[in-house]
């Protein structure tokens, strides 16, 4: 059972698409709307190739200690350089982000009702 959940972004930007690429992507665009993203274990791609080629993918992973996350942080950049590549979509400059969410800091909210359940 993993007790760390992990966000990780890969980005990066679309390299040297064709028009059937790009058309593709444009009809495809509502699907990848920033306003939908989301950070799923399968992967979320989000992207406005109308305005800039630019793309991220965002995962979802755990793991059971702080190291894990390198691991997980390799598992994200996988899939997504294999998204790309079935689908002939050329990339570059791929760098990824990664965050554990047992070490980010509470919220407001989260202060108060942990505060609560503790006094």
């Amino acid at each position: 059972m993993s007790t760390r959940t992990f966000r990780i972004m890969v980005r990066g930007v679309f390299d040297g698409l064709g028009p059937e690429q790009r058309a593709e992507l444009l009809a495809r665009a509502g699907e990848h709307d920033i306003l939908r993203a989301a950070f799923t274990p399968e992967g979320n791609l989000s992207y406005d190739v109308a305005a800039r080629p630019a793309f991220t993918f965002r995962y979802l992973d755990g793991g059971e200690t702080e190291e894990d996350i390198l691991e997980a942080t390799e598992r994200a950049e996988t899939a997504a350089k294999a998204w790309l590549d079935e689908r002939g979509y050329g990339h570059k400059n791929l760098r990824s982000t990664a965050e554990d969410l047992s070490r980010a800091p509470l919220g407001k909210r989260q202060r108060r009702e942990a505060a609560r359940k503790s006094g």
